[in-house]
C-alpha cells in the first residue's frame, strides 16, 4: 500500500468518516425525506450541535425502539443480555463494536444498552 493511500485510510479512520457516512445513509433510508440534501445538512448541524453539547445528536432510533430491541434480545426477561448478543445487535444495526470494553462474560442491562447504542 502506498504511503498516500495509508495516510488517507488513517485520516478516515481517525475522524470516523465511514461511520458518519453509514449513519447518515441509514437516517436517509429510515426517514426518506422529500429533500434529502436539506435533511443531510440539518443532520450534520445536529451532529455539530450535539458534539458541542448545544443540541441533540441525530439518532436513528428513540428510546422506545431501543427498549423494544432489548426485549427481543432478552427473550426470557432476565433484565440483561450477554455481551455477545449486544455485539451482534450492534453489527446488525451497522454500528462499530471496535471500542467496546465489555468482556465476554459481561451482562448488559437495558440502561447500558441504551447508552452504548
Amino acid at each position: 500500500m502506498a504511503a498516500s493511500e495509508r495516510q488517507c485510510r488513517d485520516y478516515l479512520r481517525r475522524h470516523r468518516i465511514p461511520e458518519l457516512l453509514q449513519r447518515l445513509g441509514a437516517l436517509l433510508l429510515y426517514h426518506r425525506p422529500e429533500r434529502p440534501r436539506e435533511f443531510l445538512v440539518e443532520a450534520l448541524e445536529r451532529v455539530k450541535a450535539g458534539r458541542g453539547a448545544e443540541g441533540e445528536y441525530p439518532y436513528l432510533m428513540d428510546e422506545a425502539n431501543l427498549a423494544a430491541m432489548f426485549q427481543l434480545l432478552d427473550v426470557v426477561g432476565q433484565g440483561h443480555v450477554t455481551a455477545g448478543q449486544f455485539r451482534e445487535a450492534l453489527k446488525t444495526l451497522g454500528l462499530s463494536t471496535e471500542n467496546l470494553q465489555f468482556g465476554d462474560d459481561a451482562n448488559i442491562t437495558l440502561d447500558v444498552f441504551k447508552e452504548e447504542v
